[in-house]
């Protein structure tokens, strides 16, 4: 597959939001500019913003991706910008925020926060490297290995196997048709 550089199309933008910004979605930026980025340019943020957990820092450098220089940032930092996709990791930022501006796919993936695992360090550790191997397939499923089209009937994007909107994904080539549709939904 050719890199998007090589055949002139933009790399999508990708927003990653949950509560805090410390863990799942800044797992989930590292993840996809380390396996994609190429094609995507991930972002991350939260509702509020606090600190990359070491637990998350420590569980990334085990599959080779170094998340230590990120930051939590809160979601209003790109508020007045467009995403491809707006993806919340986390059943409060859903939540919380339902609708986001300039999103052209608005998804959902319910991911168990690990931030809240208790016990032993070991333990604690292996919900973190449990919830990041989830984020990965999500990624590699849901973005990396999937051609985003007008007519994809696979909208779904949670472990329930449900979206939170009817928008449908776009692959790049389209996205220009979008915009002259008037953002229409897709019938089922």
């Amino acid at each position: 597959m050719a890199a998007a550089a090589e055949v002139g199309e933009h790399r999508a933008r990708v927003l990653f939001l949950c509560t805090h910004n410390s863990a799942r979605s800044q797992m989930a930026e590292g993840l996809l500019r380390h396996m994609a980025g190429d094609r995507f340019e991930a972002h991350s943020a939260g509702t509020e913003a606090t600190h990359v957990r070491p637990l998350a820092i420590r569980v990334m450098e085990e599959v080779g991706v170094d998340i230590s220089g990120q930051e939590s940032k809160t979601l209003e930092r790109y508020l007045n910008e467009t995403f491809d996709h707006v993806i919340t990791v986390c059943d409060d930022a859903n939540a919380a925020c339902p609708f986001f501006p300039g999103a052209r796919n608005r998804l959902h993936w319910s991911i168990e926060d690990p931030s809240r695992a208790e016990g032993s360090e070991e333990e604690r550790l292996a919900i973190f490297r449990r919830v990041r191997d989830e984020i990965r397939e999500h990624i590699e499923h849901e973005l990396v290995n999937k051609k985003w089209s007008l007519t994809s009937e696979n909208t779904s994007c949670t472990q329930s196997r449900r979206t939170t909107t009817s928008a449908q994904p776009l692959d790049q080539r389209q996205l220009h048709l979008r915009g002259s549709l008037g953002h229409k939904r897709a019938e089922s």
